[in-house]
């Protein structure tokens, strides 16, 4: 049994008041985030025959906490992909008549992996960081600026995130990678927070235009 079953059988059977958050039941949606006896996972992909005969279950923090176990991670996720303008910018006019550009497998397979990201906030409920500094990008952010700095299709290179130089980008990251230890998609955190250093490291050489 995983702790979502659990979670409903306690709801219909003992205190229908319980509120959590569930939706696609299969680790796609990211809802059922929260912390299982300290560390933040999905309920869903969490089974209790692997847990400790006493289970401690609290809202992630960072989030707004809405009531129980349930946490607005949408404000959050909002607001992040606003300050980075989490979306393709290009310098020709969007053409809806005109064939899909193209790029090489290898690196379509890389944003494609960054694109795995479900926005369920485990990432962000284990950094250190977030919890010490609440505008910090946390790693899903992170990731996302990566992506669009690795999509060819995108005109802007790392430095034109000014955000990910501070402290609430990638050189705030405390490196305790809790976030490559909770992510229940595997991301490579760990590499995308390094290729983005030396992204930056290039622009500071005067390569920064170069996509790579």
């Amino acid at each position: 049994m995983n702790l979502f079953t659990a979670l409903h059988r306690i709801r219909d059977e003992q205190d229908p008041s319980i509120a959590f958050d569930f939706s696609c039941r299969s680790a796609v949606c990211g809802s059922c985030g929260m912390l299982v006896n300290g560390k933040p996972r999905l309920a869903c992909r969490t089974l209790t025959r692997d847990l400790p005969a006493l289970i401690q279950l609290m809202p992630m923090p960072v989030f707004r906490l809405i009531r129980d176990l349930s946490v607005d991670t949408g404000v959050w996720f909002r607001g992040m992909n606003g300050r980075i303008e989490s979306w393709l910018h290009e310098a020709r006019p969007f053409d809806p008549t005109a064939p899909e550009e193209r790029m090489d497998q290898a690196t379509a397979e890389k944003v494609y992996d960054a694109d795995r990201c479900i926005e369920c906030g485990l990432c962000v409920a284990g950094c250190a960081t977030a919890a010490m500094r609440p505008g910090f990008l946390g790693a899903a952010g992170l990731n996302r600026i990566g992506r669009f700095v690795l999509d060819p299709r995108d005109t802007r290179s790392a430095a034109d995130f000014s955000v990910l130089s501070t402290g609430e980008g990638v050189f705030g990251c405390l490196g305790l990678l809790g976030c490559h230890d909770y992510c229940p998609k595997d991301l490579p955190l760990r590499e995308r927070f390094a290729y983005l250093r030396r992204s930056l490291a290039w622009n500071l050489l005067g390569l920064g235009g170069r996509k790579r």
